[in-house]
This record gives C-alpha cells, sequence and structure tokens, in this order.
C-alpha cells in the first residue's frame, strides 16, 4: 500500500534530526515507545488535540513504503488505525518538510494539498 504518513514537530528537533541523521522521538514518542504519526485525514485532529496554538511546528511527510518493516497500522482514537514507527525516523526519508503556520485563530495551516 503506497501512502503518505506526516510526523509534526518542532523545527528546532527537525533540524537536529536532520544533523544526526535520524529523529529519535518527542518526549511522548519516547514514553509510548514509537514515534506517531498521522495519516492526511487525521492531521487536522492530531493538530488540534496535541499541537494546538503551538508555532514553529513543520509537518514531515514520508512514504509509507519507505518505511518498512518498522511502520505499524494500530488502533489509537475511537479504534481508527494510526501509523506508528518502531525506531528512529532516518531523516533522509523525508519526502517534505513544510511550515504549519497558525492563522488567526490559532489553528494551523495545512498545505493546500492537505487542507
Amino acid at each position: 500500500m503506497r501512502r503518505t504518513v506526516h510526523k509534526v514537530c518542532p523545527q528546532g528537533d527537525w533540524s537536529a534530526a536532520q544533523k544526526n541523521g535520524t529523529f529519535a522521538g518527542s518526549p511522548d514518542d519516547l514514553r509510548d515507545g514509537y514515534i506517531h504519526l498521522s495519516t492526511a485525514h487525521q492531521l487536522p485532529a492530531t493538530l488540534a488535540k496535541h499541537f494546538s496554538g503551538q508555532g514553529d511546528l513543520v509537518l514531515i511527510s514520508f512514504s509509507s513504503d519507505s518505511l518498512g518493516d518498522a511502520l505499524r497500522w494500530e488502533p489509537s482514537r475511537g479504534g481508527e488505525l494510526f501509523p506508528h514507527y518502531y525506531g528512529a525516523l532516518p531523516a533522509a526519508l523525508a519526502r517534505s518538510v513544510v511550515a504549519l503556520p497558525l492563522a488567526a485563530d490559532g489553528r494551523h495551516v495545512l498545505p493546500e494539498e492537505l487542507a
């Protein structure tokens, strides 16, 4: 199944990942033992629930095919299957990295192709 999955994180964390070659995860990811990812459909709820009003965020997109067996689809919010990555994400596998600016109402503005 070819699908794009996304990670939201602070710009500084992703810059560090690019220097190190991998993204080990956020404090929540490290606590849970996997890196939380979202599909395009899941992004608005993920942003509202976990990143409301936070500035300086980026959206990193990956091809699910490139993540191999470390990517698992597991039930989460409301039983919906979410992509979870077990391991450190190789920064070189990122297909795109875009800023997530805040609108006047405090919600994040997704790229046009995901809105």
